[in-house]
């Protein structure tokens, strides 16, 4: 079944995919209508006038306005999801359900902007990142800022809460890895999960670095916590997936096993790289994909510590640490 049918099933079934602009080189974001009772929106675009007239022609194409809406929920904490939320409750009066460990970030975005922008320096230094680099993402950071913005959280949802529909009900499951709060919505009934950036068709979502929500200091091991939420999401039973990006898809234990597959590849070219000789996760960075972007550093350093972390925790691999640069090498 081609993407035109899915997107085409999935609006019998009263989930309408609306894909909306964003600044950001991943593309359009997808926000999904339900129209059911109450009518609810999952996600909303980033913060700007062009997602919001999108997001207004999107749903007059449905028959639909922002006005009438009664729900809005939040897949996670990335602004080119949760930017709009606010301007659209206002407009609405909608409720804005959001998980446990997401309701803080959205109700205090801009303290949490700044926590996240600490805690990337230090990760960045640590990893070899130089200072002017680091000084140029944090101007980047700032002002990527303002495509994000606080909303009021009304409803906090919990992992395993069902929310009930007039004609259908949605299971939230926590899914961390590609931001610690990735919340997903399973229609068992029907067989669809709307998967936000946990699950994308075209491209493997990122497990970026992110500062953890219980306080703590230490750099977690993203890839591996989204390893994990992957291995939960296969055994799920279903039909189709409604992405953050891109079309629907079907086969996604098939998807999985290819970005497990993807990720051990990653890991065993890094492993080459150490054992030629011990290197920072920037210097691997740049063994493998060159001197990129400033724009792209901090992302490619992600995608650099997932799988060295596999290595790392497979006694693969050691870290060494001097004047607050870690190195890695080769483990005997």
């Amino acid at each position: 079944m081609n993407a035109r049918d899915l997107d085409a099933e999935a609006a019998a079934a009263g989930i309408h995919r609306i894909p909306l602009p964003t600044p950001f080189a991943v593309g359009r974001v997808n926000s999904y209508l339900i129209d059911d009772d109450p009518l609810t929106l999952v996600d909303a675009g980033p913060n700007s006038g062009t997602s919001l007239e999108a997001l207004h022609q999107g749903l007059a194409a449905l028959g639909r306005s922002v006005e009438d809406l009664d729900l809005l929920l939040i897949s996670h904490q990335h602004i080119d999801h949760l930017g709009l939320i606010g301007v659209v409750a206002a407009r609405s009066g909608a409720e804005v359900g959001a998980l446990d460990t997401l309701a803080p970030f959205v109700d205090r975005y801009s303290e949490q902007a700044d926590a996240d922008d600490q805690f990337a320096t230090r990760v960045m230094l640590t990893n070899g990142i130089p200072g002017d680099v680091v000084a140029a993402l944090q101007s980047v950071s700032r002002a990527f800022r303002a495509w994000g913005a606080r909303a009021d959280v009304t409803r906090v949802l919990h992992a395993g809460e069902v929310i009930e529909f007039a004609d259908r009900s949605l299971t939230v499951h926590h899914r961390p890895g590609h931001s610690p709060t990735d919340t997903v919505f399973h229609d068992s009934e029907r067989r669809m999960l709307v998967a936000a950036d946990h699950l994308l068709p075209h491209i493997s979502s990122n497990p970026l670095i992110t500062r953890p929500l219980d306080g703590s200091d230490e750099r977690p091991h993203a890839l591996e916590i989204y390893m994990e939420s992957m291995r939960q999401t296969r055994q799920m039973d279903l039909d189709i997936v409604l992405p953050g990006h891109g079309e629907p898809f079907t086969d996604h234990a098939q998807l999985i096993d290819k970005r497990f597959a993807l990720h051990q590849r990653r890991a065993d070219k890094l492993h080459g790289l150490i054992a030629d000789r011990p290197r920072t996760a920037y210097e691997l960075a740049q063994a493998l994909w060159g001197n990129i972007a400033v724009t792209q550093a901090y992302l490619t350093l992600s995608e650099v510590l997932g799988p060295t972390d596999l290595l790392l925790n497979a006694g693969r691999v050691r870290e060494n640490e001097r004047d607050g640069v870690v190195t890695f090498e080769a483990a005997v």
